[in-house]
């Protein structure tokens, strides 16, 4: 990436990754040309490519911004500080309905993203993923009592269960293009609500 990228104005910069969002968030990264990013940009595609030697570069500098913003939101949350769970969840899914209102394109970027099976960039999102993402989830384990669960319970595979959850649903809602953000939240509670009955020990 050449380093000129970041002398831009803050505006100029803002609308080369909002076009970078808006594009792949609407197709596949193999259907998401360039020439098509820089046009949202309002730059041509040669000065686009000054700043981005080649498609990859962009769309993996694109998934470290959204993964440093989402891990900075949730931060901002106390999603990493809990010692309930549940209570974790919950403020996650506030922090990630924040998102999803902010910055629409982004947050369905990272879900594409996280599904891409592109052999040529599929592999460093991934690395990419379990770098940001399962670091702090292993923090915020440490800060759970296990005493509040059921006797003999694999917390990091429930954990991961729960994650898998609710990343499937997310996929699905923007696969339908059904993002309504009133509904969700309620999907999300009753979710929540039926984890704490399997999963809390009960008395």
């Amino acid at each position: 990436m050449n380093e000129k990228f970041f002398s831009l104005p803050e505006e100029r910069r803002q609308a080369i990754l909002s076009a970078g969002y808006r594009v792949f968030s609407q197709n596949s990264y193999k259907h998401s040309p360039m020439s098509e990013i820089a046009a949202e940009a309002g730059i041509s595609k040669s000065l686009l490519f000054h700043y981005f030697h080649n498609k990859k570069e962009l769309y993996l500098y694109l998934w470290d911004e959204c993964a440093r913003m989402t891990i900075e939101v949730l931060t901002q949350y106390g999603c990493y500080e809990q010692g309930d769970l549940f209570e974790s969840m919950e403020r996650g899914v506030r922090a990630k309905m924040e998102i999803i209102r902010q910055y629409p394109d982004m947050a369905n970027f990272t879900i594409k993203a996280f599904y891409e099976k592109d052999p040529e960039i599929s592999a460093a999102v991934q690395e990419s993923y379990h770098k940001y993402f399962n670091f702090k989830a292993d923090k915020a384990r440490v800060n759970l009592d296990p005493e509040q669960f059921v006797p003999g319970l694999d917390i990091p595979q429930m954990y991961r269960e729960m994650y898998w959850a609710s990343e499937g649903y997310l996929w699905e809602m923007v696969q339908r293009g059904d993002v309504d953000m009133e509904r969700m939240e309620k999907d999300f509670t009753r979710l929540i609500k039926f984890w704490k009955s399997i999963y809390l020990r009960k008395g």
